[in-house]
């Protein structure tokens, strides 16, 4: 996949150009619904998609004390997106300067660097620019101006419920793995990279790596049967997510940590994806280190039993 990182790269593309913009967090039944109508209409007019993101999220930058955790990181967005067969990713930082940017300058710079630009395809909601005052509207009257075409794809349900990032975050953040599943389209994963911890899974026999998980949204606290692929590799095993109360002495940072099968390879500051199979049991803490072997054991019992059932 091409990624661009400017604007101004949409002029080494062959036009017309067909974008499909949007945040796309979670990449979710809505957002593939936005990039497979904009793959469709450059298909049938010969012309170019392109994905066009942006990196942070937009409300990092406006709104950092209340932005939400994320679906996907940027990373694993691109994972994603990659995933769907798109050929041509143009990621935006979005810093203060570009969220001061007004909508009709936004576009403008589209039309001057594309050549030329033949449709932008938006989530029908969308909103833009500074103080996002760019919506559906004004693009349709900025494709009228420019010569391009317009099109908001009208929301995307799941069971009857319409497909947002707040319902998927609100479903895991619950550990209704269905209901999220049914809104992305697929089941719900984690991108984490390999990171040093204190080594006592080690030590007590069941080495674990721990995640760092770029603020993404994050199950309820406990222990569950999980897969992992690591360098295009399946790999099975127990995921431990909470505050470690047994051990971690007070700290109330939470350490998701992942103890696979039958792997002893050194992985750290590797990308694994992590999805989480089936929820085992709550986090407890326990009167010893002792007991809490025991109780490990039982739970890699248990997540033998599910995987070969």
């Amino acid at each position: 996949m091409d990624i661009l990182r400017s604007v101004p790269e949409l002029a080494r593309l062959q036009g017309p150009l067909f974008l499909a913009i949007g945040v796309f967090d979670g990449v979710h039944r809505g957002h593939q619904a936005v990039i497979s109508t904009s793959a469709d209409h450059a298909q049938a007019a010969n012309g170019t998609p392109v994905v066009l993101t942006f990196d942070p999220h937009p409300e990092k930058v406006l709104r950092p004390e209340s932005a939400p955790h994320l679906l996907s990181a940027t990373q694993h967005k691109i994972a994603l997106i990659r995933a769907l067969g798109v050929r041509h990713l143009l990621i935006i930082n979005f810093d203060k300067q570009f969220a001061a940017t007004e909508p009709e300058d936004f576009v403008e710079q589209l039309v001057a660097h594309s050549k030329p630009l033949r449709e932008i395809c938006v989530g029908h909601e969308w909103s833009f620019g500074k103080n996002r005052r760019g919506n559906l509207d004004l693009l349709k009257k900025l494709g009228s101006k420019f010569n391009f075409g317009v099109v908001g794809v009208p929301p995307i349900k799941a069971n009857d419920e319409v497909v947002s990032s707040t319902a998927i975050r609100q479903a895991i953040e619950r550990g209704d793995f269905a209901r999220a599943a049914a809104m992305l389209g697929r089941e719900y994963t984690i991108l984490g990279t390999v990171t040093h911890g204190d080594n006592l899974g080690k030590k007590i026999g069941f080495p674990t790596a721990n995640l760092s998980a770029h603020s993404e949204q994050f199950p309820p606290n406990g222990v569950y049967a999980a897969q992992a692929v690591i360098q295009g590799e399946l790999r099975l095993g127990v995921l431990n997510l909470g505050v470690r109360p047994t051990v971690a002495g007070g700290k109330s940072e939470r350490v998701l940590e992942i103890h696979l099968f039958d792997f002893n390879r050194d992985i750290y500051g590797k990308d694994v994806e992590v999805r989480f199979v089936k929820f085992l049991r709550p986090e407890q803490k326990f009167e010893s280190v002792d007991a809490l072997v025991a109780q490990i054991r039982r739970d890699v019992d248990q997540a033998h039993e599910l995987y070969r059932g």
